[in-house]
């Protein structure tokens, strides 16, 4: 062995014994003849005293990977940066494992490198102490998986990966066969179908840390390769199922950062979600709710009440010596993203409002409004109206987000964390046609089964979402068990009898033969840890990403291929 303890576990409790380290050169220091080495290795560093009158030191670079030999002394002045602060190594023995060149980005947690470069010295990255503890606490939220959920009765079974092309939220990764000329697999979007048959199969609860695949545009929080913690259930309601979920949760959070998880975890519909907040996924370390006030201006016949079946306000407390013309302008530009035509910010000043939206304003709504949002000197008003709900509610929550941050009204020592449950069932396309809001295996509300005939749009589903700090960090459903009604959503969603056999034909015959009533939940790993772990980036807690192309700049895939290889799978590359 090249070592007997790691670097990282050095304390006073060793001073006196001889130890062998190895690791890699943090920082070097020289003083004539005496030399100081900070030695990194994955668990941390320690710093090394070495008399140069004494032993033959060899030339030694930052990154060089040594091999020491020495004897725990008490520090006489300690260090409280460091977990060994408190002692160093008196190094007898020195030998230089491997040398290094002049590395192209800093190797430390603090690098000025852009991410371009650290990706494409992805390895060199890895070393850099806060990198190396995001991927530990990745390590620490699936062991800490693993324990809850085979103590709770869960089997771990693999599904495949190459798998057969179905419609799903984004467009699939496709791998052609050899074998069979002109067909393909396709990787799997998420183990959905698969899980569904492990609960018919009757193995009741099933599990795995599924590897899923999704062909869509990139940003921050998204990979086209990413992991879930993937669970299915049979005969479990959607209270046992968010409940058990949260006993998972709570283990995670108070063994990955020591945070003791309150439970039970609130809960909002989707519309009560939407109609406060202005999001499925509401942050709930702030304020800044929505307030209803198209009542207030029932009798004003101006076009931009009239037109506007929505329209709604938050109040920003003592916000109005801040809006300035620039903190203005970028909240114009979220309003615009999100399609919100119809928007205004008033100012509370002198007793008064200010604004262009107040000339259309009766001194009685003027006082109405004061005295629904409890407006005090200095407050701001944001206005959102439209005709279309989505519009309105999402386009003030986008400006109610952007606000907390501008006025840094986030508590970053606090997680929020709840369940947002009744999402509708449909969407409708831009086309105008009716879409899974989940997928298409997702079971409607008993109440709700009439109006999939009458007005399907209303249809809520039987599906909740796991939220935590504005992140939607897991998502999952109640089943459909019965034929009938699958057969029935998938006629809904335009899909002749045809295609559903060509598509689903093995899935549907399965429901023949006693489907249990069965449901689950995915909870994004990697979008877990980036919450964690403090960082806003899902490339952090990943080894080896893509950027936002989708592209690895370390080893450059994707790549052409020999014209060989596309003649093999009958392929032609067509410009």
């Amino acid at each position: 062995m090249l070592r007997t303890i790691y670097n990282g576990q050095l304390r006073l409790s060793n001073v006196g014994q001889n130890v062998e380290l190895v690791g890699w050169v943090a920082k070097k220091r020289n003083l004539g003849s005496l030399l100081f080495i900070d030695l990194r290795d994955r668990t941390g560093i320690i710093q090394l005293l070495i008399n140069s009158e004494q032993i033959v030191v060899p030339d030694v670079r930052n990154e060089y990977l040594l091999h020491v030999f020495g004897v725990v002394k008490q520090k006489a002045v300690a260090n409280n940066l460091l977990a060994t602060g408190e002692v160093e190594v008196e190094v007898s023995k020195l030998e230089v494992i491997n040398k290094a060149e002049t590395t192209p980005l800093i190797i430390a947690n603090e690098t000025d490198a852009l991410e371009e470069v650290r990706l494409k010295y992805r390895y060199l990255d890895l070393r850099r102490p806060t990198m190396q503890d995001k991927l530990i606490k990745r390590a620490q939220i699936v062991r800490s998986t693993h324990q809850y959920l085979d103590q709770n009765g869960f089997i771990e079974i693999e599904t495949p990966i190459l798998t057969k092309s179905t419609p799903g939220g984004a467009r699939d990764f496709l791998v052609a066969s050899r074998l069979h000329p002109g067909s393909f697999y396709a990787l799997p979007q998420s183990p959905q179908i698969y899980k569904q048959l492990l609960m018919i199969s009757g193995l009741e609860r099933y599990y795995q840390i599924a590897k899923c695949f999704r062909d869509e545009d990139l940003r921050a929080d998204r990979q086209p390769d990413f992991t879930q913690i993937d669970l299915e259930t049979s005969f479990l309601n959607q209270d046992e199922i968010l409940t058990l979920t949260e006993g998972l949760l709570h283990k995670i959070f108070l063994e990955t950062v020591n945070y003791d998880l309150p439970l039970p975890l609130p809960r909002l519909t989707y519309e009560q979600a939407l109609h406060t907040y202005g999001s499925d996924k509401p942050d709930l370390r702030y304020g800044l709710k929505i307030v209803n006030i198209k009542d207030i201006f029932e009798n004003n016949q101006n076009t931009f009440f009239v037109d506007n079946t929505h329209i709604i306000a938050i109040k920003v407390a003592n916000f109005a010596e801040q809006a300035t013309r620039k903190v203005l302008d970028n909240y114009n530009l979220t309003a615009k993203k999100f399609k919100l035509a119809s928007y205004a910010m008033l100012k509370y000043s002198s007793g008064e409002l200010v604004g262009s939206l107040v000339k259309l304003f009766s001194a009685q709504e003027i006082l109405a409004l004061k005295t629904k949002l409890d407006l005090t000197e200095h407050d701001v008003v944001f206005i959102a109206a439209s005709p279309l709900e989505d519009a309105a509610y999402f386009g003030l929550g986008a400006l109610r987000t952007q606000v907390a941050k501008d006025l840094n009204l986030i508590d970053d020592q606090i997680y929020s964390l709840l369940w947002v449950t009744d999402f509708p069932l449909f969407e409708t396309s831009d086309e105008g046609r009716l879409v899974a809001a989940h997928h298409p295996f997702t079971r409607p509300h008993d109440e709700d089964l009439a109006l999939l005939k009458t007005n399907p749009a209303q249809v809520r589903a039987q599906a909740y979402d796991i939220v935590i700090n504005g992140y939607e960090a897991g998502g999952g459903s109640l089943r459909i068990y019965d034929r009938d009604l699958q057969n029935q959503i998938f006629t809904l969603l335009g899909m002749s009898e045809e295609a559903i056999r060509f598509k689903f034909g093995f899935f549907v015959d399965a429901f023949n033969y006693g489907t249990p009533p069965h449901g689950g939940i995915a909870l994004g790993l990697d979008r877990m840890t980036m919450i964690l772990t403090g960082t806003d980036n899902i490339r952090d807690v990943i080894a080896f990403p893509k950027n936002l192309a989708g592209v690895s700049p370390m080893s450059e895939e994707p790549t052409t291929v020999d014209q060989q290889q596309l003649i093999d799978l009958h392929l032609k590359i067509v410009e």
